[in-house]
Order: C-alpha cells, then structure tokens, then sequence
C-alpha cells in the first residue's frame, strides 16, 4: 500500500511540474481509534508499536488505553490506567515502561488536579502504581535525563500555577524534589540539548494566560535552573523540536489571543534565540516531528478553537516553511509518533469548534 502511495505523489509531481522534494509527502488514512480522544498521549514502545492513553472525549476524561501496530494498521484496547487523565505525561524509561504522570479529571463541575502517577508495562499490558509526585500538577513536562531519570517541571493547580520541578527515580519509584523554575510555566515545551541540560520555553503562570517570552536550562549535573536568552514572543501552547546540528526549533503557538506563525532557533552554543522563516498560517495545539531525513513536519493546530488540516515541513538548511499534503480532517490537541520505518501516526485530537474528539488516524508518507 505504502509504495502504491509513493508511486501516485511521484507521478502528481511529475505531471504538474513541481519537484518531487515538495510533493512526495501526504497522509493516508489508518485504522480508527478504539474511542475518540484529543488531550491524550502517544508513546512509541521498542516493539514499534504506540501506546495511546488518556484524554478526554467530547469532555469526558478517560482512563482506558490502547496500543497501535503498524503491521496491520489496527488499534487495540490494553489494560486502563488507575485514574481518569487529560493533560498528563507519558515518558518512556530505559526498562521499555512507560510512565504516566498527574493530569487531572473532572467531577460534576469540580477539577481534580493529579499528583498520581503509574507506569505501563508492555509485556503484560497492564498499569501499576508508581510513586506520587510531590505535588500534584497538569500540562506539565517531563523529560528524559541522559541518566535514566525524569524531570517533572512546571505546570497547573487549577488557578494556580506550579513553580516546582521534581526528579523521578525508576529505580525506586520515587519522585524527589529539584528546584523550582523561575517563573512556573504551564503548557511550556521542554527540550533535551545535546549538552544533556533541558531548555524550558514559554508557557503561561498564573490566572493570566498571554504567554511568556522567558527561557530557562536545568543542569542535571548540578541539579540546577538558570535563566538563558528569551523568545522574541511570548508563547504559549507551543511546539519544540530538538534539530540534527543541535538548535531546537520553536514553532507557533499563541499570545493573549491571538495565533502565532512565527518561529525561532535556540543555540545552546551562544545561549540564544534567532527567529527563522515563519509557518504559513498560525497554529497553536499543533505537532511539530522531526523526520528521518532532517526536516520537520508540522501539522494541524489551530487558530482559536478553529482547527486546520493543513500540514507543512520546515528545511533547515533553508530555514523556511512550505505546504505538504493535508491531513484528512482538521485537527488539534492530537498527537503525532514517528514509527520506526520513518512515517508518521497522527491520533485523535479536537475536531473544531463543534466540540467533538476524534476517533481518527492517519499516516505521513
């Protein structure tokens, strides 16, 4: 199917005179989701297989869990996690377990902020409990540390935002404290640097939501938060890609009300950010993944709650934005997964102001 697929974009390029390098990709479509969600996450297991958990349908927060196989393109329901979650984490450890992270879910009109935590284990397909963080936090990140280590940063208690960071320990399962972050930040992006600190960019703290410019490292090593150079705009609800030669790309996002297009490199070498070409429409709640060969392919997002189908990939040696194929139906709050043989699963999301999640899948060619 997938060469049936490549041969069609090859001949489209041909006959319209385009180069192939612009029109080779596109996405086709994929099994459904066994239940629709947007808000949730998707973890790329050694096996090859994804495993999707949580979210929300249509405001209905979700505990079940299922794992997508690219051999036959299907969706199958695993073992639920203990809570209902949205807005969670999901990092994938060193052992191959995944580990799941606070969120929250709603009871009647009342939000329950998680400081729970669990972690997945592919060869029973089942999730046990973990240590709790310290304190209970969503839209929040957690990174990898080169050690093996997770590093939980920032985040949201209802109208209050969360200034700590903590360490968790698959070791022992436990989640110790590691400083706090300068200015808090919920829906920030956290990014591994090839030095092994993490930059924290963006995000929003507080009851007012017009977004950060700041920046900030932590240094594993010494266990510590340094400010570094700010964003040219305050972002929030952003994405960051880690590129090949060591810069991370910061793309979209939004500020106060309004959609952002633009984008900009950080470089670690002179702790700095340089604004690049910009997208060629605002997108927040959008992905951003790097691709096997170097580029990036952002897809979907949205302006306000109005979400796009449209999808574009970033050159850096150009550093410039052009449309690719679009994706079947518009789509935020989704999630993106390279696949080991170099294409990409689009999952579920938010399907536009109607309030509806979505079931749906697809592939990038």
């Amino acid at each position: 199917m997938k060469s049936i697929l490549l041969l069609l974009f090859v001949v489209a390029a041909a006959c319209s005179g385009g180069s192939a390098r612009s029109s080779l990709g596109g996405f086709a479509p994929t099994g459904d989701m066994t239940v629709a969600r947007d808000g949730h996450t998707a973890t790329l297991l050694p096996d090859g297989t994804v495993l999707i958990a949580g979210g929300a349908n249509s405001g209905t927060v979700l505990a079940s869990a299922e794992t997508f196989d690219p051999a036959t393109g299907t969706f199958t329901a695993t073992g639920s996690m203990s809570a209902q979650r949205v807005l969670h984490t999901a990092t994938l450890l060193p052992n191959g377990q995944v580990l799941i992270a606070g969120g929250n879910y709603f009871i009647g009109a009342s939000e329950e902020i998680l400081a729970s935590a669990e972690l997945y284990d592919p060869a029973t397909g089942t999730f046990a409990a973990t240590g709790s963080m310290i304190e209970a936090r969503d839209a929040h990140t957690a990174t990898l540390l080169p050690n093996g280590t997770v590093l939980v940063a920032g985040g949201g208690a209802g109208r209050m935002t969360v200034t700590s960071a903590e360490i968790y320990d698959p070791t022992d399962g436990t989640f110790t404290a590691a400083g706090d972050i300068s200015v808090g930040g919920e829906r920030h992006t956290a990014t591994l640097l090839g030095d092994e600190t993490v930059l924290l960019a963006g995000g929003y703290a507080g009851s007012v939501r017009s977004g950060l410019a700041s920046a900030e490292l932590y240094d594993p090593a010494a266990g510590t938060f340094t400010a570094t150079g700010s964003m040219s705009v305050a972002r929030l609800d952003h994405a960051a890609t880690l590129m090949p030669g060591g810069t991370a790309l910061i793309t979209g996002g939004y500020q106060g009300s309004n959609g952002l297009a633009s984008a900009e490199l950080y470089d670690p070498a002179v702790m700095a950010f340089t604004p690049t070409g910009g997208m060629t429409v605002s997108r927040h709640g959008h992905t951003a993944t790097l691709l096997l060969g170097g580029t990036v392919l952002v897809a979907g997002g949205g302006d306000g709650n109005i979400a796009r189908a449209s999808a574009e990939l970033f050159d850096p040696a150009r550093g410039t934005f052009n449309a690719t194929g679009g994706m079947s139906v518009a789509r935020l709050q989704h999630t993106a997964t390279l696949l080991q043989d170099g294409t990409v699963l689009v999952a579920g999301g938010y399907g536009g102001s109607d309030g509806y999640s979505l079931a749906s899948a697809e592939l990038y060619q």
